[in-house]
């Protein structure tokens, strides 16, 4: 509103319709700023420390926001007694001195309530750590009731505060490591809980004691961290030095390999050496790892001598380019850069195909959770030898899916899946050695209800991140193959001479503000309606199953678009948007056929309807086609042609709202007695998904569970009858 004041165009003659806008638009930025500062106030009066600051910085908003609506008081213009009136066509400084300073203000006000929201987290942090010292000295259960009552209490406070700080994080990096630590903190709630009963129950049991140990210690870990995150710092001022997986590395080394057809001089060659040798390093990673498949280790050492012999060769051109610029070398050089890329594509393909088949094979091998049954059974028993032997078999486990975590790493090809990489190797470093000192103090006390309880707490820990780790190997082969990316775009997208022969002749046109100030509330509505089909494929068991995986295509496609309304993705053009509109009117009539087919196998009152849904899926994708690949010439042809595509996809995703939990709900009837249809897989869907996401992206973060700490307090009263 204020960039609509400031650019409004000076002219001689004035409407009555403009003058009414022009003031229409200064009241209602003060009355925004009224509402804003009112807020404002109210958080000065209940933070004494920051209220002059404050206070002052609320005064000047107001004040510009009532110097704003003064100037644009325009209405009574006609009038001859008004000619002294200073407005914003008399004085447009004065506006822009005003807009400035309420933005400066607004900017104020809002980094000091951000102080204040980092201070109620601190501050909330302390009171948890102050609790978990006197559970950690607690010598009577009675006593441990009250206080774990109370530290319950506080952990839901801090669920509350660090979420909503959570959603409000704008990168993704920190977004996922805030998710990871509430993650932690959330099953290490109930954790503390048995082990610290057992602690109390066997005093004087080393291996109860360490196990409890562990827990507050991870706990208090998590705890830094989200301050860490929260305050943007770490511990005596070190920097964080995040890992360099081999994807991001080849990335970059990608990007400046194909800069040398725009720059010849603007790195080095000993820049482009050393970024591959560094990605050599990390693919030892894999070479040297025991779990790499023969075959695998002798494809990634082949392309890794290939990968130098070809930089070489650029190098070698790329310098007598510099001193000789002629149309064959430069063609030589092309050819060189293609071969090098080429030759690093592969090496990320093998890579990811090593990482990838190894974590399918360990997740598979390990689903029957046989160790952990065999330690539950044995230390009942109380037989100290064979859970001995079993604790073993246990860290061998835990070795591989380390390693598993390593490697995945290097191929989850974005930076909050790598995070959750992370994360995933941590829990199972630390998860292991606390089974086993559960298992040992069941052994030790085979009768002992807690110990017992406290041994299944940590198996089932273990188990979920074993289930997690089926989801992120999911997500990781979705973004490798386009699928999605962090921002959930759809990359299929044209190319220079691809695609289209008529491509060429089309001139790319982007959307100005003004168009996609228009189109916005359209683009809102996709956004929504691709959270609402991303919710209802997650309620279909089998991921693999054809139906979801249009859906999830057709979501991804509308999620670009989407994007295209705000200026951001990959859709740069509405030659791109049409493009895709057409990739997504063809996959809603391949996920049409795929109804049919499904409805085949199905024998229920609610056929016809999926049938018809199904029609109607069919006919809105044909007339989206017909509208996309309509020829139109001029910008408002060329903006309701945009339109048009954006509000006939809303249509079909609204459309497919409708037919996926329908198809769901008939899966399901028919389900137990028909084989023809595909099981679902035995882990469970159980990750909460955003659509920043998405979620994002991020779509993976975990979330803190509020609900399941409040159940914990709850039970507390339980316990205190007990």
């Amino acid at each position: 509103q204020i960039t609509t004041l400031i650019n409004h165009k000076d002219k001689p003659k004035r409407s009555d319709k403009t003058l009414q806008a022009i003031q229409r638009v200064g009241q209602a930025v003060n009355l925004a700023v009224g509402r804003f500062v009112t807020v404002g106030e109210a958080i000065a009066n209940e933070n004494h420390e920051l209220k002059e600051e404050m206070s002052v910085a609320c005064i000047e908003a107001r004040r510009a926001g009532e110097t704003i609506a003064q100037l644009t008081d325009v209405a009574s213009l006609d009038h001859p007694e008004s000619d002294s009136h200073i407005t914003i066509f008399t004085d447009k400084t004065g506006v822009v001195k005003a807009a400035r300073l309420l933005l400066s203000s607004v900017t104020k006000v809002l980094v000091l309530a951000d102080r204040i929201v980092i201070k109620q987290i601190i501050t909330s942090r302390n009171k948890v750590l102050a609790t978990m010292e006197q559970l950690e000295k607690v010598s009577s259960f009675q006593e441990f009731v009250q206080i774990f009552s109370q530290f319950g209490n506080e952990m839901v406070e801090f669920a509350h505060l660090t979420g909503d700080r959570q959603n409000d994080l704008k990168d993704e990096k920190k977004k996922a490591r805030m998710a990871a630590s509430r993650a932690v903190l959330e099953k290490c709630t109930m954790m503390l809980l048995t082990a610290s009963k057992t602690c109390l129950r066997h005093p004087d049991c080393e291996s109860a004691r360490i196990n409890k140990d562990g827990v507050f210690h991870r706990m208090r870990l998590a705890l830094e961290q989200v301050i860490e995150i929260v305050t943007d710092s770490r511990p005596n001022g070190e920097n964080e030095m995040a890992p360099i997986s081999i994807y991001s590395g080849i990335k970059e080394f990608k990007n400046k390999v194909e800069g040398l057809r725009e720059n010849l001089y603007f790195l080095s060659k000993e820049n482009l050496s050393t970024m591959l040798e560094v990605i050599l390093e990390h693919t030892e990673d894999f070479t040297d790892s025991a779990y790499t498949s023969h075959e695998h280790r002798e494809h990634i050492l082949e392309l890794s001598k290939q990968a130098k012999m070809e930089l070489e060769q650029l190098v070698s051109v790329w310098m007598q380019a510099q001193n000789q610029k002629t149309k064959d070398l430069m063609e030589d050089l092309e050819v060189a850069i293609l071969k090098t890329c080429q030759c690093m594509n592969e090496l990320k393909r093998e890579v990811h195909s090593a990482a990838t088949s190894l974590a399918a094979d360990l997740l598979k091998y390990h689903t029957d959770h046989m160790v952990l049954k065999a330690l539950k059974i044995t230390g009942v028993e109380g037989n100290l030898e064979a859970v001995a032997e079993y604790t073993c078999k246990l860290s061998e486990q835990k070795e591989q899916l380390v390693e598993m975590c390593r490697l995945l790493r290097h191929v989850s090809g974005t930076e909050p899946l790598e995070i959750t990489c992370i994360h995933a190797e941590d829990t199972f470093q630390v998860t292991g050695p606390q089974i086993i000192s559960a298992a040992e103090t069941l052994a030790l006390h085979p009768s002992s209800k807690i110990a017992k309880e406290n041994l299944e707490v940590f198996c089932e820990a273990w188990e979920s991140q074993l289930s997690d780790m089926s989801l992120l190997l999911r997500e990781i082969n979705d973004v490798f193959e386009g699928r999605r990316g962090e921002k959930r775009v759809y990359l299929s997208l044209p190319r220079p001479g691809k695609h289209n022969a008529n491509l060429k002749a089309l001139k790319p046109v982007k959307l100005d503000t003004e168009e996609q100030a228009k189109i916005a509330k359209l683009g809102l509505e996709l956004h929504l309606l691709t959270s609402d089909v991303d919710s209802e494929t997650e309620k279909w068991g089998d991921q693999e199953n054809e139906i979801v995986q249009h859906g999830q295509g057709m979501s991804s496609m509308a999620y670009s678009m989407y994007l295209f309304t705000r200026g951001e993705g990959l859709l740069k053009t509405t030659q791109d948007l049409f493009h895709q509109a057409e990739i997504f009117a063809t996959e809603g009539t391949k996920l049409a056929s795929a109804l049919h087919t499904f409805s085949e196998q199905v024998h229920d009152d609610d056929k016809p309807l999926l049938l018809l849904e199904a029609e109607k899926l069919i006919s809105m994708c044909k007339q989206l086609q017909i509208t996309a690949k309509a020829s139109v010439q001029g910008k408002s042809a060329t903006f309701t042609k945009v339109d048009a595509c954006i509000l006939k996809t809303r249509n079909v995703m609204t459309l497919l709202c409708q037919l996926l939990p329908l198809g769901c709900r008939l899966l399901k009837k028919n389900k137990a007695g028909n084989g023809c249809l595909k099981p679902a897989p035995p882990w469970r869907e159980d990750r909460v998904r955003t659509a920043t996401n998405a979620h994002t992206p991020e779509r993976r973060a975990e979330t803190f569970g509020v609900k399941s700490l409040e159940n914990h307090v709850t039970n507390m009263t339980f316990l205190e009858s007990k």
